[in-house]
C-alpha cells in the first residue's frame, strides 16, 4: 500500500490512513519534475550571482549581509546548527512523522527549490519509522515552525537524534530509546545529507508543526464529536430524561447544521428504547436541566466549528510555507511571508474552544448521574453509600479535567512578541495554539470517558430494561471490558480501561456498525 504525495491531493482520510498502516510514501512523477524544475533554477541564479534571501544572505536580521559562493553550503548547515533551539518536552512520535509528511508534501508542490535527493532522504525516514527527537518548545509561529523543523532536520545532517518506531500509530504517545540519526541512518543503508544553497531554508520555514498538531486534532474531533453524542445519549437515558427536546420541528427553526445534526443523532441512539417507553406517561418533569435538554445547541455549535476549523486546515495540507519561493516557469522568485502560522494559529484557538465546550457539558451530565438528585439513582451510584465512596471521586477528575481546560483555552493568537532584532515584529504564537489544543483533545476525551463510565453504572440501576437501538450497544462494549461496580475498588484501572475504549474508537465503532452517526 502505498500514498503518493504531489503537493495537492493530500487529505484528512489518506493521512490516518498513513498513520494507521505504515503506508510507503513516494513523490509522484509530476511532483519529481517541478522539484528538478526549481531546483535548476536556483543553480542558474547561484551561477549569475544573483543576491537571493536565504541563499546569498544571512537570515532574519541578517538579511542584509551578502554570503560569498564558497560558504554558501556552510551557511545552511550553520542555519540548522543555530536554529536547532527548542527545548521542554518531545513531541510525540505520531505528530512527528505527521510533521516529515507535511513537510515532504509541501516541498513536492516544486516550489522550494530544493534537491530531489534531499527530500528522498527525507521519505526514506518517514518510510523506515526514522522518527527525529524534537523538543517541543521554542517556536513563535511566525517564520513558520523553525526550532522544530531545524531539530528534524538535524537529524537529516546526521547531527541530531532518532527513535526507531516499530508501528507508529500503536507507539503515538510513547518515546523509545534515542539512537544518533548518523547511526540510525547507516543501520537502513542510508547516509545523511549535506546541505547545499536554499535546501536549509526550504526545509525549516513552514508551519508543519502547527499544521501536523492540527491534522491529528481534526482527525480525532470529528471522532470524538460522534462520541460525544453517544455519551448524551447514554446519560439521557439513565437520568430518564424527555426526548422531546430533539423534535425536528423544534430545531428546523433555528436550522443550524450541527445542531440538527446532533438532534438526529440522538434521536437514531434512542430508538425502541425500553427505559424512555417505561416514563413516557404520568412524569411530572415538564423539562430536563441544559446539560441534557440544550445538547442539541451546545454539541451542535461545537460541530460546526470543527468543521469550521477543518475547512481551514485542509487548505494548509497542501499549500507552501517556505520563503522565498520560486517559480521556475517565470523565471523569478518571491521574498513574502507564506510561512506566518495566522491562519493556524486562529482557527487552533476555535477549536480549543470548541473542544473544551464538550467537556464542560460531559461533566454537568456526570455530576446529575452521581449527586443523587435523581430517585432512581443512589448518591454516587453505589448502593451502600458511606461504606463505599462509588464514583464520587470520578466526577472530581472529571472537574480537574475541566478546570484545566479553561485555563487552556486562553487563546494563544492574541499575544505576540517581536523577534529577529525587530524584524520578524509580529508572530502569531500558532505552536501554541496548537499544542494546547493538543491537550485539551486529550483532555476532553477522558472527561467524555469518564461520563460513559458512570452513565453504564447508572443504567445497571434501571436493568432489566433496555437502553435504545445505539445506547444498548455502547453499553454492551462498556460492559465486555468493565464490570459493574458493586463495591469499591481501585477506579484508576476502570478508568484506564474506559479511555482505552475511547482511544481506540471501540465504542464508536461499535455503535457505528449498526448506526450511521453524522
Amino acid at each position: 500500500m502505498k500514498l503518493i504525495i504531489d503537493g495537492e491531493s493530500l487529505t484528512f482520510e489518506k493521512i490516518e490512513n498513513f498513520l494507521k498502516n505504515n503506508l510507503h510514501v513516494e513523490l509522484s512523477n509530476n511532483a519529481k519534475k517541478n522539484i528538478l524544475k526549481s531546483r535548476n533554477q536556483v543553480e542558474e541564479w547561484i551561477n549569475k550571482g544573483e543576491v537571493i534571501y536565504g541563499v546569498t544572505t544571512g537570515f532574519g536580521d541578517f538579511s542584509n549581509v551578502r554570503i560569498s559562493t564558497k560558504d554558501i553550503k556552510k551557511l545552511q548547515e550553520n542555519l540548522i546548527i543555530s536554529h536547532s533551539a527548542g527545548v521542554g518536552e518531545n513531541l510525540p512520535p505520531i505528530i512527528v512523522k505527521l510533521m516529515m509528511l507535511l513537510r515532504a508534501n509541501a516541498l513536492a508542490k516544486g516550489y522550494s527549490g530544493i534537491k530531489l535527493e534531499t527530500l528522498q532522504l527525507l521519505i526514506d525516514m518517514m518510510n523506515n519509522n526514522i522518527i527525529p527527537v524534537i523538543p517541543s518548545q521554542g517556536s513563535v509561529g511566525a517564520s513558520g515552525d523553525l526550532a522544530p523543523l531545524s531539530h528534524l532536520v538535524l537529524a537529516m545532517i546526521g547531527k541530531g537524534e532518532v527513535q526507531l518506531v516499530k508501528n507508529i500509530y500503536n507507539e503515538k504517545f510513547s518515546f523509545t530509546k534515542k539512537y544518533s540519526s548518523k547511526t540510525a541512518l547507516k543501520k537502513f543503508g542510508l547516509k545523511p545529507i549535506s546541505l547545499d544553497a536554499k535546501e536549509g531554508l526550504a526545509l525549516i520555514n513552514g508551519t508543519q508543526m502547527m499544521a501536523a498538531f492540527a491534522s491529528y486534532i481534526c482527525i480525532e474531533a470529528n471522532k470524538l464529536i460522534k462520541l460525544a453524542d453517544i455519551a448524551s445519549a447514554l446519560s439521557h437515558e439513565a437520568l430518564l430524561s424527555t426526548d422531546k427536546a430533539f423534535d425536528l420541528r423544534l430545531h428546523n427553526l433555528r436550522p443550524y447544521k450541527g445542531q440538527i445534526t446532533t438532534a438526529k443523532n440522538i434521536l437514531k441512539l434512542l430508538e425502541n428504547s425500553e427505559i424512555r417507553k417505561s416514563h413516557l406517561e404520568n412524569d411530572p418533569r415538564v423539562q430536563d436541566s441544559y446539560s441534557i435538554r440544550c445538547i442539541p445547541q451546545i454539541h451542535g455549535a461545537s460541530r460546526d466549528a470543527i468543521d469550521f476549523v477543518c475547512s481551514q486546515i485542509k487548505i494548509e495540507l497542501n499549500s507552501v510555507t517556505d520563503n522565498p519561493l520560486i517559480f521556475a516557469n517565470d523565471k523569478d522568485y518571491i521574498s513574502g511571508g507564506n510561512f506566518h502560522g495566522q491562519p493556524l494559529a486562529l482557527p487552533l484557538d476555535f477549536m480549543a474552544i470548541a473542544l473544551a465546550e464538550l467537556a464542560d457539558i460531559s461533566e454537568r451530565r456526570i455530576d446529575r448521574l452521581t449527586n443523587g438528585s435523581n430517585e432512581k439513582l443512589p448518591k454516587f451510584l453505589t448502593k451502600e453509600g458511606g461504606l463505599n465512596s462509588g464514583y464520587m471521586i470520578a466526577q472530581y477528575t472529571a472537574a480537574a479535567l475541566v478546570s484545566e481546560n479553561k485555563v487552556l483555552a486562553h487563546p494563544a493568537s492574541v499575544d505576540s512578541i517581536p523577534t529577529s532584532a525587530g524584524k520578524e515584529d509580529i508572530n502569531s504564537m500558532g505552536s501554541i495554539s496548537a499544542r494546547k489544543c493538543f491537550q485539551i483533545l486529550n483532555n476532553v476525551k477522558k472527561v467524555i470517558g469518564i461520563e460513559l463510565l458512570v452513565a453504564a453504572q447508572a443504567i445497571d440501576f434501571l436493568r432489566p430494561l433496555k437502553c435504545g437501538k445505539g445506547t444498548e450497544i455502547a453499553y454492551q462494549t462498556i460492559r465486555s471490558k468493565i464490570k459493574p461496580l458493586t463495591t469499591d475498588r481501585i477506579l484508576h484501572d476502570d478508568l484506564r480501561k474506559i479511555f482505552d475504549l475511547v482511544d481506540n474508537n471501540t465504542i464508536l465503532e461499535s455503535v457505528e456498525k449498526l448506526i450511521k452517526i453524522e
